[in-house]
């Protein structure tokens, strides 16, 4: 495809948003599964079951352009992944995991956000009112997730890594302890 135009930008834009949320499908359910923080897999859950709503609306506004959605690959997404996929190659602590696993999902908002707040303003400039209200929609939406992530790092998964740092550190300082009693002759 020729990126002649900003309409070409836009629907470049858009597929490449799109190969992003199907990514994000495909990579979900392992984070789910390697969360042990109860809160942390229902809010992974909920962004999931969001997440699909969100290639849907894409395919929907990129067919609505007369264009099919497949056909692009999102090599940022595929990156951003790929770092937190690092994650479960560590031998880690699972307090300290969830707190990972945090951190890698926020960068996969922050990217999106980035992502959907340009297409958004394309769309605006392109006059496709409709399609960007509905990447409003998402983009809304991402920054909600972003903030229940938050949320969740700052009232208890950070301080339980932290926590599990500090035991460490103690278990670190201890003195080996003798096997025999220095007291014995």
């Amino acid at each position: 495809m020729s990126l002649d135009t900003l309409r070409d930008l836009y629907v470049d834009k858009l597929k490449d948003l799109y190969s992003a949320e199907n990514q994000i499908i495909k990579a979900l359910p392992r984070m789910i599964k390697g969360a042990t923080s109860t809160e942390l897999q229902q809010a992974l859950q909920d962004h999931l079951n969001v997440t699909e709503t969100h290639a849907q609306r894409l395919d929907e506004i990129i067919s609505n352009l007369g264009e099919r959605a497949k056909g692009k690959k999102c090599v940022g997404m595929e990156g951003v992944l790929e770092e937190g996929k690092e994650l479960f190659k560590e031998k880690i602590d699972p307090e300290v995991l969830d707190a990972g696993i945090i951190a890698a999902a926020q960068s996969v908002e922050h990217y999106e956000m980035a992502g959907y707040g340009t297409a958004r303003t394309w769309a605006l400039l392109l006059g496709h009112e409709e399609a960007a209200e509905l990447l409003q929609q998402t983009l809304d939406e991402e920054k909600d997730a972003d903030q229940t992530l938050t949320a969740l790092a700052e009232s208890m998964i950070n301080e339980m890594a932290a926590d599990e740092d500090e035991m460490q550190d103690d278990e670190d300082r201890q003195p080996a302890m003798a096997t025999t009693s220095p007291w014995k002759a």
